[in-house]
């Protein structure tokens, strides 16, 4: 598998990659209408802003190849949006296509967006996961991540409980990486 930054080209990719995991990783959470109206377009323009804003430093995307060059997963992460106090940077999102989930893909994406947010000095990370994502938490507690708060929030009419997970030194997470 290869690891690397995400550049404009894999726009599409990405949206592919994030409309699919979120029909297959949340159904049953998500209301069926919310996930069958996910459009590759929308996301694909959303992919292409983000991707520029990496290029100016903002945020950090990376994406996971197979053998073959096809993207199968991507984290990214930045800046905290909610502008928390504590926890300074944030994973947005790590999604990885159903057939490779299971292969240590989340393991390998996650060290280089630890290492993007300390360069952007951010030393501390929150993320959040639906509440029902069962196998999600799993993944975030073996990477020492540490129950923070819960939220609610609606899609599609529904109302959602997601938990936050975090980080107060992010170095833990370089383990076997150079620092």
């Amino acid at each position: 598998m290869k690891i690397r930054q995400a550049t404009p080209e894999d726009a599409a990719a990405l949206a592919r990659v994030h409309v699919d995991t979120w029909r297959t990783t949340y159904r049953g959470i998500v209301p069926d209408d919310h996930l069958a109206s996910l459009s590759y377009e929308k996301r694909t323009a959303r992919w292409t802003e983000q991707i520029q804003a990496t290029l100016a430093g903002k945020f950090a995307i990376f994406v996971a190849e197979d053998k073959d060059g096809q993207i199968v997963g991507f984290v990214d992460g930045g800046p905290n949006r909610e502008d928390d106090p504590v926890y300074k940077g944030e994973l947005y999102a790590i999604y990885i296509r159903q057939a490779y989930q299971g292969r240590g893909i989340g393991k390998q994406l996650v060290p280089p967006l630890a290492q993007s947010l300390l360069a952007m000095g951010l030393d501390t990370m929150l993320l959040w996961v639906f509440a029902d994502n069962t196998p999600a938490r799993h993944f975030y507690e073996s990477l020492g991540g540490h129950y923070v708060r819960t939220n609610r929030f609606e899609i599609g009419g529904v109302s959602l409980e997601e938990v936050a997970y975090g980080w107060l030194d992010i170095r833990s997470l370089l383990k076997g990486q150079e620092q």
